[in-house]
Order: structure tokens, then C-alpha cells, then sequence
């Protein structure tokens, strides 16, 4: 079931959203070759722990699917060609030349906010630099079809048709979804469809938007590595971007957008 959420409820999304950005914006400015993803991790958690919020992975399981383990992070860090889910350990090390995504949940208020950026390291090939920058406009061509009047998918297929404009793949069996009080809510938001499908967009309605997209031509993200893990089919790299939104008349509103970048629009 869609929920459509109160003003209220909107603003406690606005302060768990806020925290979010934050946290992010604190591993942009720390992160660098040579640390290990369980550093990361560590950080994050004391960051969002010391600004009175839980992590909203920690100890996360899907419901109705009790053989999975709980996720055992507070991030998620996926290195290159891991799309999602990419477990922290002290083993994993940022290198020069890695994009290093990372996904970031917080509760708080009893509600919860969810980002994801992808970070460059160091000198990348072109090819993988034009991939972050494509994925982090693909985000935001989703976001400004996410009005009050326009179609789920309308948000899908402009995520799918910028990325294909650039031969580069979408990730179909990895999606973004409703987000409030559970942290993943209906409807699932895929990053591919046709437009003027899908259920109407009504404001209040809150959503994670997060664009997957590969370099290669993988169109399935496949476990690796333990249950959490997912990458690339064919090894190549991958990048995500993500925004917790309310929809809106006219124009979305963003609740994880970044200090670090106020000027985006």
C-alpha cells in the first residue's frame, strides 16, 4: 500500500533526510585511497549515533524472507563493479583509481532518509568518469518527473533514456522504492519502463530514487562474495546515485541533497 504522508510526518523525513546528507557529505570529505570500507563504516555510525539517530541498515532483513542474514553494516560500500550492498570489512580497501558507492539509511523520529553517492578516487579511466556523471544525471532527470500529475514510470523511463543515450546499461533487477516509517515502502521505482505508466504520482508521496547503471552490458546485478553482495555480470564497472523525495506540484522536494553541492539544482 502507498502511504501518502502529512506535512508533519514530511518534516520528520526532513530531519532524518538532513542527516543523511551530512553523513555523506562528512565520507566525501574523509575518504581516500589506502582505507578500508569498515573505516568508513565506523565513521558513519558515530556520526549519525552522536546526532541522537540509528542507522537504518544495521541489522536489516527483508521481511518474509527470514533465510537471509541481517545486513551487519551501517553502509553500504560497493567498489567499481559491486552495484549494491558491498559489506564493509577491514579487508576491503579504497585504492587510487576505484569509484567507491556508497548507501547511507538513518531513522530518526521515527521516520527514514536514504542516499547514496559515488565517489572517484584519484584519475579513472574517461569512460568511467562520464558513467558517475551520467548516473548522478540520470538521478536527477528521475527527480524532476517526480511531480504531482505525472506517472511512476515517467520517472523510470527518463532514468532509462539518458543512460542508454550514452550505451551504458541499467541495472533492471535493482530498484529504488517508497520510503517513510519502513524503510522500504510501496511502490518499487525501477529504473527502466514506459512513460505515462504506473500509478499517478500524488504529492506526499515519498520515494528513494536511485539509479544503477553499468558501463558494460550487464542488466542484472548477480550475488557475490556472501548473500548481500551483488555485481555486475560481466565485471565492468557500476555506479549509484540516490535521493530520498517528497513528490510535489511542479517541482519534487529533495530531502538528502547535499551541503557539499547546494548549487545542484
Amino acid at each position: 500500500m502507498i502511504t501518502i504522508k502529512s506535512e508533519r510526518e514530511i518534516e520528520l523525513m526532513r530531519d532524518a533526510g538532513s542527516l543523511v546528507a551530512r553523513t555523506l557529505d562528512l565520507l566525501e570529505m574523509e575518504i581516500k585511497p589506502g582505507m578500508s570500507t569498515r573505516e568508513l563504516d565506523t565513521m558513519a555510525e558515530q556520526f549519525i549515533r552522536d546526532n541522537n539517530a540509528l542507522p537504518s541498515f544495521l541489522n536489516y532483513a527483508p521481511k518474509g524472507d527470514p533465510g537471509v542474514t541481517p545486513y551487519p553494516a551501517t553502509l553500504c560500500v560497493s567498489i567499481n563493479e559491486e552495484v549494491v550492498h558491498g559489506v564493509p570489512s577491514k579487508k576491503r580497501i579504497v585504492r587510487e583509481g576505484d569509484i567507491v558507492s556508497v548507501d547511507c539509511g538513518v531513522y530518526k523520529g521515527g521516520y527514514h532518509g536514504d542516499a547514496a553517492r559515488t565517489f572517484i578516487l584519484g584519475s579513472v579511466d574517461g569512460s568511467v568518469r562520464q558513467l558517475v556523471e551520467v548516473t548522478e544525471e540520470c538521478l536527477e532527470r528521475g527527480i524532476a518527473m517526480a511531480v504531482e500529475g505525472n506517472r511512476l514510470h515517467d520517472i523510470s523511463a527518463a532514468i532509462e533514456d539518458y543512460a542508454r543515450s550514452f550505451g551504458f546499461s541499467v541495472i533492471e533487477n535493482m530498484v529504488g522504492h517508497g520510503i517513510g516509517s519502513e524503510l522500504h515502502e510501496d511502490p518499487a521505482v525501477p529504473n527502466y519502463g514506459r512513460r505515462h505508466t504506473g500509478v499517478n504520482l500524488r504529492e506526499g508521496m515519498t520515494l528513494a530514487i536511485e539509479p544503477m547503471i553499468a558501463l558494460g552490458r550487464s542488466r542484472r546485478a548477480v550475488s557475490r562474495r556472501g548473500a548481500w553482495v551483488a555485481v555486475t555480470e560481466d565485471g565492468k564497472p557500476s555506479a549509484h546515485f540516490e535521493h530520498t523525495i517528497v513528490v510535489r506540484p511542479g517541482k519534487a522536494e529533495v530531502l538528502t541533497r547535499s551541503l557539499l553541492h547546494e548549487g545542484k539544482a
